[in-house]
């Protein structure tokens, strides 16, 4: 047995117990009371919570956008995204304008070769498409892509039309993957945008009025007619507002398959962030960008009803001197994005869990078991089961913690969450049965993280 973890107090999805996990090859091979016989490595998880390794199904690593690229590559990304608790990311291949979706999924395969720390896979973004795109879905599944994703917003260079994204979850529901969105009313904001240029009106808190509710309301409400029309389920990224909150549950009462997430910048931070001096509004700029307190109180709600299905990051970092500077006196030149890979964990648990928004089976659901099932890689991740990947998380829930930049590993020079303040520090990190963080130290070299081949969408999850 390479390791055996003592006093575990395990957290799953569904149910708990107290006993010990035996772990070899990469697997979990036994839980019990006691497990017999020794290891070569024994921690004693007493007064800690443990639960399977946190799966972020929503990173952008070493992505070229607005002429910058986002400041983490695929080593330090990862080795972030360790130290807070994550052993699998699912992050976007990007389709180019006139690319195969092969070529795609090879670029970000070669991004991440022999760089991450953690187990990895890949949605691909189809932003051009055409009959032999089209015909590639079903080789892409093959390869173990088993999601898409499809953007109703950034006119001009990502963005598709409804004809387009209708053709694509027909032929992906045909293929067994799952279709998700980026559901802002891109004509709309492109006007906007435009309006507030020409008027003057240049600061960050612009980029949140120019991106309003309704236009994420109305495009949620509009791909999910679209998925309807096409028979196909759908998977709504990032959302972070009522208007689009009431689309997806109008849906899903209805018995329909539509899935959508939302994160740690939406549930913990607000328009009031755009409004800081200095141009440090800039930090917070994002799309869809922050919206209002009643806005968070509609999420967590939704988490813990069940309305929202999992919490992932959009993890999309670039510094705020030399990139988000380049929107000094035109926000729409500054790179949409902001990092928080590492710190979805102890902030999800420390603000849903210790504060009762949802409770520790919910918490392990949204952070890990939701993503590894709708996105093809349960029993294997999500859940702590023998047989199962060794992906094992230890979480010490009293112990404190401050996020700041000086502390953190992502590759970038601020933090949007600075001077927070809560309980839930993870202390050991556990991917395929290898200790790839224990107690402050990362004890993994880059290149032991392994690509996931997903399995096909089962469908109707919910």
């Amino acid at each position: 047995m390479d390791i055996k973890i003592v006093n575990a107090h395990v957290i799953t999805a569904t149910d708990e117990f107290r006993g010990e996990i035996g772990i070899h090859k990469g697997k979990i091979t036994e839980l019990a009371r006691k497990v017999a016989g020794k290891a070569d490595t024994e921690i004693d998880a007493k007064g800690k919570y443990v639960f399977p390794g946190a799966i972020d199904i929503h990173t952008h690593l070493d992505m070229p956008f607005m002429g910058e690229t986002s400041s983490d590559d695929f080593r330090t990304g990862t080795i972030a995204a360790a130290f807070g608790g994550t052993t699998t990311i699912v992050d976007f291949a990007i389709q180019g304008k006139g690319m195969r979706l092969r070529d795609a999924f090879e670029t970000w395969m070669n991004k991440a070769k022999g760089k991450a720390v953690i187990d990895y896979g890949f949605h691909v973004a189809i932003c051009d498409l055409n009959e032999d795109v089209l015909a590639e879905i079903p080789e892409m599944v093959k390869e173990g892509v088993t999601s898409f994703k499809c953007f109703l917003a950034y006119k001009g260079s990502l963005m598709i039309d409804d004809g387009a994204l209708y053709r694509i979850l027909k032929r992906a529901d045909a293929s067994g993957a799952l279709v998700m969105i980026h559901a802002e009313n891109g004509d709309i904001i492109d006007i906007l945008v435009s309006d507030m240029i020409k008027n003057g009106k240049t600061e960050p808190k612009y980029h949140a009025l120019s991106r309003p509710p309704e236009a994420e309301g109305e495009a949620t409400g509009r791909g999910i007619a679209v998925a309807q029309m096409a028979g196909a389920p759908i998977y709504i990224v990032h959302l972070t507002c009522r208007e689009a909150l009431e689309k997806v549950k109008a849906a899903r009462d209805a018995g329909f398959p539509a899935y959508a997430e939302t994160c740690p910048q939406y549930l913990l931070l607000s328009y009031k962030n755009y409004e800081e001096p200095d141009f440090n509004g800039a930090k917070y700029v994002m799309s869809p960008p922050l919206r209002s307190k009643e806005d968070q109180a509609a999420l967590w709600k939704a988490l813990q009803m069940g309305d929202l299905q999992v919490v992932s990051t959009d993890h999309c970092p670039f510094n705020f001197k030399g990139q988000k500077e380049l929107g000094r006196g035109d926000f729409s030149k500054i790179p949409n994005g902001a990092p928080g890979i590492e710190n979805r964990v102890s902030l999800i648990f420390s603000e849903g869990v210790l504060k009762k928004r949802i409770n520790l089976h919910r918490f392990v659901e949204v952070i890990s078991t939701a993503p590894a099932k709708l996105f093809g890689m349960f029993p294997n991740k999500g859940t702590i089961a023998v047989g199962s990947d060794a992906d094992v998380v230890i979480l010490d829930p009293q112990k404190p913690f401050t996020v700041s930049v000086d502390t953190n590993h992502q590759n970038v020079d601020y933090t949007p969450y600075e001077g927070l303040k809560g309980k839930g520090t993870v202390e050991t990190v556990i991917s395929c049965g290898r200790i790839v963080v224990d107690k402050g130290k990362l004890l993994a070299e880059p290149g032991t993280g392994h690509y996931i081949r997903r399995k096909p969408f089962k469908g109707r999850y919910m």
